[in-house]
């Protein structure tokens, strides 16, 4: 009974974190794509990499965020910031706190546990998954 309970408490708490960690990156997708929220001008459609880091973090955190194609859509980000990360911010310094990386490397880190653990119980995945019941 205590296992039951400590499951579902598990399964919350990472719903509710998937939820808002994706928020956060969703909401850097729309800075950048559209330039609200304070982020000045929104980045020119195509150019590499910004508009497309955008574009990513847009479509596939919203995906995340709801919980639809959660494993593969987790993934494309987690790889999205790990590339961020070498490429952007560790040509800058060996560690995050002297190359300005730290959101990447979390955000990098967080979206890999989302793909090998799923979405949890309170997703769009979770949902379709449940039998019909006639």
């Amino acid at each position: 009974m205590v296992r039951d309970s400590w499951d579902r408490l598990g399964g919350a708490v990472l719903s509710a974190a998937r939820i808002v960690v994706s928020l956060l990156f969703v909401l850097h997708g729309a800075a950048t794509l559209f330039g609200v929220l304070g982020a000045g001008a929104p980045t020119p459609v195509g150019r590499w990499p910004g508009w497309w880091a955008g574009l990513i973090q847009f479509v596939c955190g919203g995906l995340v965020m709801v919980g639809l194609g959660t494993r593969p859509a987790a993934l494309i980000c987690s790889g999205a910031m790990a590339f961020a990360y070498f490429t952007v911010h560790q040509p800058r310094g060996l560690l995050p706190m002297q190359n300005y990386g730290e959101l990447a490397a979390l955000y990098s880190w967080f979206f890999l546990l989302i793909a090998a653990l799923g979405a949890g119980p309170f997703s769009l995945d979770a949902l379709l998954r449940r039998p019909v019941r006639r």
